[in-house]
């Protein structure tokens, strides 16, 4: 590593081990973070997890600079009933349950057309998988949608809700991400992939889409066009091992497609999941520690900034301070306002509701950087000077929950009740 690039680094570098120093030297010098390295730099602490949070923060000046982006959008789970038994749902109920709920067509279009109202330009769509759905069901939805908002973008439907909706249909993934797109679909979120490891998997949620599945999905929506977002689930039973050759996996179809707008990391929120609340899963952990989500966050920058450029913070997982606080190692975005997110929430997260871009502007530039609103796929539309703080109409809503319903108020009522045809 020459001294201009390590600039005011150095001091930091210095405190390292050796074995970390080096690893940095080369990422900071524009080398690639091999796997090895990577497991190197996950079993950091102390003076090395220092010197790798400020590593992570200087890459992303470089790849990325001082803007911070955030997207204005709403979350809609028209749906909690599922076929599957994931250990670390606590959001699906069994279409036997009377707290399952589904909402009608109409009332998700309405809930697009609100959003669009508040300023909101994109709708994230994800739901359960209901017994005996319509395989042309997602297909319809994504249509009535665009007819009625057809600015509206629409990020929908993780790659086990295409599986489904494939095999429900009799079509092949290529032909129904096909007629996706044709109805209005935007983008996937790369949700469903918690670690892709099929070991793991088989142990947290056995007949869960598999990790060659998952790969199949997202790479050929890639291929038809289609971006996605990347996704990792980790506070569970999980190693470094398993999150350095999940990383890598990810660099990989990355570098094969392009297709990738972000990269997520998601703690997991066990409160209510059954795993650690019914104590299904062996070993479990009650989520990952602070160090640890620190620690991913630089990780993913070391190791995904050169090929993905977006490493996001949530500040549904792990609220807004300490999301504030990723973005001094390596992370980029806050995610979106999401005005009505029921799966964390479900599990006991504290946060999920609403965060109105005003509070986060004020969290970017108390951190030192730019605030931008972006679209689903990184244009901005528009970044804020110091003293640009014209209002959204999300910041005049004092009550969300009164304003937009919550997951308890909405699982406790009847209106929605799902009745099995």
């Amino acid at each position: 590593m020459s001294t201009g690039d390590a600039g005011s680094l150095r001091p930091a570098l210095d405190w390292a081990s050796p074995a970390v120093r080096r690893v940095l030297g080369r990422a900071l010098d524009g080398d690639e973070v091999s796997i090895d390295e990577g497991l190197t730099l996950a079993a950091a602490g102390g003076g090395d997890l220092h010197a790798l949070t400020l590593a992570a923060d200087e890459l992303r000046r470089r790849q990325a600079g001082e803007v911070v982006t955030f997207v204005v959008n709403r979350n809609i789970n028209f749906t909690n009933v599922c076929i599957k038994h994931c250990t670390f749902c606590a959001f699906s109920r069994d279409h036997r349950q009377e707290e399952g709920y589904l909402l009608p067509m109409e009332e998700v279009v309405r809930r697009a057309q609100e959003a669009w109202d508040l300023g909101a330009t994109e709708v994230c769509v994800q739901a359960g998988l209901p017994p005996k759905l319509d395989g042309r069901y997602y297909i319809d939805l994504c249509r009535a949608i665009k007819q009625a908002v057809p600015e509206m973008h629409l990020h929908a439907f993780s790659p086990e809700e295409i599986l489904y909706g494939s095999l429900r249909s009799g079509l092949s993934i290529r032909e129904y991400l096909t007629e996706l797109k044709a109805a209005g679909l935007g983008t996937l979120p790369g949700t469903s992939a918690e670690i892709l490891d099929q070991e793991i998997r088989d142990v947290i949620a056995r007949g869960r889409i598999t990790v060659q599945q998952w790969i199949d999905v997202i790479t050929t929506a890639h291929a038809l066009g289609i971006r996605t977002t990347s996704t990792i689930m980790y506070g569970h039973i999980e190693t470094h091992a398993h999150w350095v050759r999940h990383m890598a996996l990810l660099r990989s179809i990355q570098r094969d497609t392009g297709g990738f707008t972000e990269f997520v990391p998601l703690s997991l929120i066990h409160t209510e999941a059954p795993m650690w609340a019914k104590r299904l899963v062996p070993g479990v952990r009650p989520g990952a520690t602070g160090v640890e989500v620190v620690k991913m966050h630089a990780l993913a920058r070391l190791m995904l900034g050169p090929t993905f450029r977006n490493i996001q913070s949530s500040w549904v997982k792990e609220g807004p301070k300490l999301a504030q606080l990723l973005l001094g190692a390596g992370a980029n975005d806050l995610g979106g306002t999401l005005i009505n997110e029921s799966i964390s929430t479900s599990a006991g997260a504290a946060y999920g509701q609403l965060v109105p871009p005003a509070e986060l502007k004020r969290l970017v530039r108390d951190a030192g950087r730019v605030p931008a609103q972006r679209d689903t796929t990184y244009n901005l539309v528009r970044v804020y000077g110091a003293d640009d703080d014209e209002p959204s109409p999300l910041d005049a809503i004092e009550d969300a929950e009164s304003r937009f319903g919550s997951y308890r108020r909405l699982i406790a009522s009847g209106e929605f009740r799902y009745t099995r045809r």
